[in-house]
């Protein structure tokens, strides 16, 4: 076990393998050896690979306040980590939420990160209207989940309580003033890191894959069959992908 003092926040991470280093960041209401089971041992034949339990989750710390989960605090986690660990450039992954803070971290540290995989995340237009924290912030903070009607947000609920996570630290993470990236904000950065997003094509969550492609000069989609936001990650296509991807990121 390992821990760092991130502002505050005690974060807990795991590292395992040697090589180039990937970083590893989970989706919400996950943690690191839930969201990345298999993943870990597969990139660490070739790789350092460092994952952690972002704050708010698993072994790291969990404030109740939105307030320590606002803007890109989750982003800046991961760059104490890599400084932590003296990792100047890295591969990385996200998944959903992990996905956001990668999108967030190509945004305003683009020179930390030599290759970027986005997973089970999209796209929406700045026209468009965003996805409602809301519901889930109320299903959350319910004091039983049979008082939850609205099936998303129920949907939301049964997993943080299948994978033991603290609810009111959840609530406090979906309820934080963190900023959107529509298309046109991602477009207008015109990120040079190499990009690959994957998604499963019955994954209805997380707005659209082809304008986030768009958006990302040269990136790659690649559509899982299939899958939908929870059963993606263990498709094996996704890990074969991941691999060539990483293989062929430049130095």
């Amino acid at each position: 076990m390992a821990y760092f003092d991130s502002d505050g926040v005690q974060i807990y991470f795991e590292e395992r393998g040697k090589g180039d280093p990937v970083v590893l960041v989970h989706g919400f209401a996950s943690r690191s050896d839930h969201n990345w089971a298999g993943w870990i041992d597969t990139l660490a034949r070739s790789y350092r690979v460092v994952a952690l339990d972002c704050r708010g989750h698993g072994k790291s710390g969990k404030p109740h306040d939105s307030a320590a989960y606002a803007g890109e605090t989750m982003g800046e986690d991961v760059i104490r980590l890599m400084d932590h660990l003296g990792i100047k450039r890295t591969l990385i992954m996200g998944y959903s939420m992990g996905g956001r803070i990668v999108t967030g971290l190509l945004l305003f540290h683009p020179e930390r990160l030599r290759a970027a995989v986005l997973g089970g995340i999209g796209a929406v237009s700045a026209s468009a209207p965003s996805f409602d924290r809301k519901p889930v912030v109320d299903a959350l903070l319910a004091k039983d989940i049979s008082e939850v009607k609205e099936p998303r947000a129920r949907d939301f609920r049964q997993f943080a309580e299948a994978t033991g996570n603290d609810l009111k630290a959840l609530a406090a993470v979906m309820a934080s003033n963190r900023e959107d990236f529509p298309a046109e904000k991602i477009a207008a950065k015109k990120i040079r890191v190499p990009v690959m997003i994957v998604i499963g094509t019955k994954d209805l969550l997380v707005g659209n894959p082809k304008l986030l492609r768009d958006a990302i000069p040269g990136s790659k989609l690649v559509m899982l069959e299939g899958r939908d936001h929870l059963s993606a990650p263990g498709d094996p296509h996704y890990v074969e992908a991941v691999l060539e991807f990483f293989k062929s990121a430049p130095a």
